[in-house]
């Protein structure tokens, strides 16, 4: 099915109510060749109709294919490498410090937001579990969150494919808190307890969530407008404790949001605290 003249704007409308991406007109081919055939399967024959059906249709199926078929669902063991270092020697234990300060030690809330099918937020578990021996006894959250449903599912059964398991920056770890099961390999148990998932839209409210010691929402503020991209920060700022971390995407910078957003950079990642005091200014 091929996108007719006019179309293009309806479907760029329609996406960005649904998940809040931002599809520019160089993204025409992304909608034939990701809704097309899907239009075709609920009987639409064309865009046009497809806009309607989800505009006005009702049809909750409908809507959640379509945010499956046109979200990004890229992600890997220990994507990127570098975060996990700063998550393992200096947020993590920072973080840790800041809990016992304020007289809640032992507990840590943690918030993977687009998490996709898991793997960011077991990876963040081995790691807590590498630095914890006795982690059995804190109280420690890992919460996942997807706007996809069908991702959601995958990350809660914590089984995967070889090939997924084999693209890992960190193979010690998948030995340590993997099993070999029926269809792949699956989380252990002491890994898997520390973690939930629920299906999320970032473009809605998040007053039921946190507050979190750290915020992982990488590489996905790229495909957000920047007034969207500053609103959901403000609130993701909003969910973060005083002395909260927040990690994004290697190529995501956010000093164009207000001063409160300044960049550090540990162990060849970039981690921010917007909810620390700013500096007083230097008067000379």
């Amino acid at each position: 099915m091929q996108l007719r003249p006019g179309e293009l704007p309806l479907l760029q409308q329609a996406v960005q109510q649904l998940c809040g991406v931002a599809l520019d007109d160089s993204k025409g081919y992304l909608i034939e060749n990701r809704l097309g055939p899907l239009a075709e399967r609920f009987g639409c024959g064309n865009f046009n109709e497809l806009y309607f059906k989800l505009r006005y249709g009702g049809d909750s199926k409908l809507t959640q294919e379509v945010v499956d078929a046109i979200t990004t669902h890229e992600t890997s063991w220990f994507r990127d490498a570098a975060p996990f270092e700063a998550l393992q020697f200096k947020v993590g234990p920072e973080s840790l410090d800041a809990r016992a300060r304020a007289g809640t030690p032992k507990k840590l809330r943690i918030w993977s937001a687009a998490a996709s099918t898991g793997q960011e937020s077991y990876s963040i578990g081995m790691v807590l579990c590498d630095i914890i021996p006795d982690i059995a006894g804190w109280d420690i959250q890992i919460l996942g969150t997807d706007i996809s449903k069908a991702s959601i599912a995958t990350a809660e059964k914590a089984v995967y494919a070889e090939h997924e398991v084999a693209r890992t920056a960190r193979p010690q770890s998948i030995q340590k808190y993997m099993e070999r099961t029926a269809g792949g390999w699956r989380v252990k148990d002491q890994v898997r307890r520390l973690c939930q998932f629920r299906q999320f839209n970032l473009m809605d409210p998040m007053s039921t969530l946190g507050p979190f010691d750290i915020v992982w929402i990488r590489n996905v503020l790229i495909y957000f407008d920047k007034p969207a991209r500053a609103d959901i920060m403000r609130r993701v700022r909003s969910t973060l404790l005083p002395h909260g971390w927040l990690f994004v995407g290697a190529t995501e910078n956010l000093v164009d949001l207000g001063p409160e957003w300044v960049p550090q950079a540990h162990c060849r990642a970039t981690v921010y605290q917007p909810n620390l005091p700013l500096p007083m200014p230097v008067r000379r």
